[in-house]
């Protein structure tokens, strides 16, 4: 493996640890918002919505396409329960909320130079419903 392939991979894998930080530690390491239809959800939701985001492990191809795990969506199915995965048949599903973390330089006017490295880097945790993508 070359040397540049191991450094790109140590830096995905950061990366991946600092996301998995900020989802698990909002507010500390990262600033989170929520869209007005996101918070127009019940309270009881969003909080369960919360949580699954903090606890998210369901990554796979199709939603973490870069291995940062920056990225994930929350499903509630008709029976009003929220959970990681995605119902079968498109009728089970109530509501869909996405959350997306970004990154930022320090002074948050531009987009980080250096996403592995926190001392350059602020994260913003966007949580929205998913038609507000």
């Amino acid at each position: 493996m070359s040397v540049a392939l191991a450094t790109a991979r140590e830096q995905t894998a950061r990366i991946a640890r600092l996301n998995d930080l900020a989802r698990s530690a909002r507010g500390v390491a990262c600033t989170a918002v929520a869209t007005a239809g996101f918070r127009s959800l019940p309270e009881a939701d969003q909080s369960c919505v919360r949580e699954l985001i903090e606890t998210f492990d369901a990554f796979a191809e199709d939603n973490d396409p870069h291995g940062e795990r920056d990225f994930g969506t929350i499903y509630q199915l008709g029976d009003g329960h929220w959970t990681t995965e995605r119902p079968r048949l498109r009728e089970d599903e109530r509501e869909r909320v996405f959350w997306k973390l970004d990154y930022y330089d320090r002074a948050m006017r531009f987009a980080s130079e250096d996403a592995a490295d926190p001392r350059v880097t602020r994260r913003v945790l966007t949580i929205m419903l998913s038609d507000e993508y």
